[in-house]
């Protein structure tokens, strides 16, 4: 069986216990190379075809922006990305000019995030390659470029039409889509909230290729986390010599989507003083890039995202309340996956249907034990936490079908099934007996669970006679005709 490539990354960073934890987080989803010096990055860049160079910024031969800029003129294909405890805007805006540096993640790193950021550079390469092989077909066939084109913009549209937003029948997210399909045509500015997780861009996009503007870009831009004067020079642009290290023009996002769609993740992490200047955009359809004295035009549509509750960030102080009118003239609520457990059958059969074929693995879907499991519970990570999850039972089982012992811990110890002996929705409720009987049921279904039922090695495993335990399964109605090995 082939063994799907992984993505190569180089990690260079002074500091092997940082090397380690890194390569630690990512080694499951990417080829992990590390160096300790430039010297030896920059020979592992000689002979291996990195796709992504993260760099430390801090180093003693050399700091992360000088070696990443080399890196740019050597091989510009590379995505690269700044590590650093360090957040001074003007480094951060002189290393993106001479570096040209995708992305800055700060210490300490979080390991979602970081791998998130990752996964994006590769798309972001991937990209870029297939945007030269287009550009050489251009050259050789311009006609027929124009048909592939068009082609692909059928493709997106279809790929991020609400129709095909996962989800049950019966659950909340059909009415929501409905309901957002209905807006999706009118420049009206949609502010779209939700947990992490629960598949805020999605529906972004979804409006974004349902409306007037599907043939035209479709831009996002994170705002959390990111430096007043950085951000603002990522999406307003600036002229040269605007600060220290702007030594050449940037254009802005805003300028580069005209026409189309800006999505603003995370809108209500951004500061007070960016508040201002995003309302004044709005409210004039212009904007000023940083040192310029020349305002511009720009057309385009604000789809804005948030895991906050606004209205209490705005009674709060912390986000304008003319800001907040301003972005939600249409609120959206994305409901978490814990309120729409209909979803998580269907969701996961989807996700193990791309995986299967990613990595090449025959298996043909989940055993109804397994997807009872999944249903009850309540995913605080809600679908990337769910995604996780299947992947993981993917690469780990040797069978055709995932079986709930292939299930994480985490998950077995909450969702261990209704037990028919016993009341679960009181779990702190009653007397001390009450309530150990309630903990040692839960035990014998997770062990049962875990030892696909095998009583033997189930009695084994808790140190109880197989009389014992038989008794004890009579006792909480836990015999079922699919226990196995009497």
């Amino acid at each position: 069986m082939q063994r799907t490539r992984l993505p190569i990354v180089l990690i260079v960073d002074d500091e092997p216990m940082s090397l380690q934890a890194l390569r630690r987080v990512l080694e499951e989803d990417f080829s992990v190379l590390t160096a300790d010096n430039v010297a030896d990055a920059q020979k592992v860049l000689s002979e291996i075809p990195v796709q992504v160079v993260v760099s430390d910024q801090k180093m003693p031969d050399m700091s992360g922006t000088d070696f990443l800029a080399n890196v740019r003129k050597q091989w510009p294909d590379v995505i690269r990305i700044i590590l650093s405890a360090y957040t001074d805007p003007n480094d951060l805006i002189h290393g993106i000019n001479e570096a040209g540096i995708y992305n800055f993640i700060p210490k300490p790193w979080q390991p979602e995030h970081l791998t998130l950021t990752l996964k994006n550079a590769v798309r972001l390469h991937t990209l870029q390659q297939e945007n030269e092989q287009l550009n050489i077909e251009l050259k050789l066939t311009a006609p027929s470029w124009d048909s592939k084109l068009q082609q692909k913009r059928a493709e997106l549209k279809h790929r991020h039409h609400f129709d095909n937003i996962i989800c049950a029948d019966d659950s909340p997210m059909t009415a929501l889509c409905q309901q957002v399909a209905r807006i999706a045509p009118y420049d009206i500015p949609v502010l779209v909230t939700g947990d992490s997780g629960t598949g805020k861009e999605l529906i972004t996009r979804a409006i974004h290729y349902s409306s007037h503007r599907a043939d035209k870009p479709f831009v996002t831009e994170n705002c959390g986390a990111m430096p007043v004067q950085l951000l603002e020079s990522e999406l307003f642009g600036h002229a040269r010599g605007a600060f220290t290290g702007a030594t050449t023009e940037r254009i802005g996002l805003l300028e580069q989507a005209d026409g189309g769609t800006v999505f603003l993740d995370e809108i209500g992490d951004t500061s007070l003083e960016f508040q201002v200047k995003l309302l004044r955009f709005l409210q004039e359809g212009e904007m000023r890039p940083l040192g310029s004295n020349r305002s511009r035009k720009v057309n385009v549509r604000i789809i804005s995202a948030t895991n906050r509750n606004l209205e209490k960030e705005v009674l709060a102080g912390r986000f304008r309340e003319d800001l907040y009118y301003r972005l939600a003239a249409v609120p959206i609520h994305v409901p978490p996956l814990r309120e729409r457990s209909m979803d998580i059958a269907v969701i996961a059969e989807s996700i193990l249907k791309h995986h299967v074929l990613a990595y090449s693995k025959p298996v043909e879907g989940f055993s109804d034990e397994a997807l009872e499991c999944m249903s009850a519970y309540h995913w605080p990570g809600n679908v990337r936490e769910l995604e996780n999850e299947v992947r993981r039972m993917l690469v780990m089982t040797d069978s055709t079908v995932l079986g709930a012992d292939l299930l994480s811990a985490k998950v077995l110890q909450e969702t261990c099934g209704e037990l028919p002996a016993l009341d679960q929705e009181k779990t702190d409720e009653g007397s001390l007996k009450d309530r150990v009987e309630r903990l040692e049921a839960r035990i014998l279904k997770q062990t049962l669970i875990r030892q696909k039922w095998n009583k033997s090695k189930a009695a084994l495993e808790l140190g109880l006679s197989r009389v014992g335990l038989r008794a004890k399964l009579e006792r909480y109605g836990l015999e079922q005709d699919k226990v196995k090995n009497e």
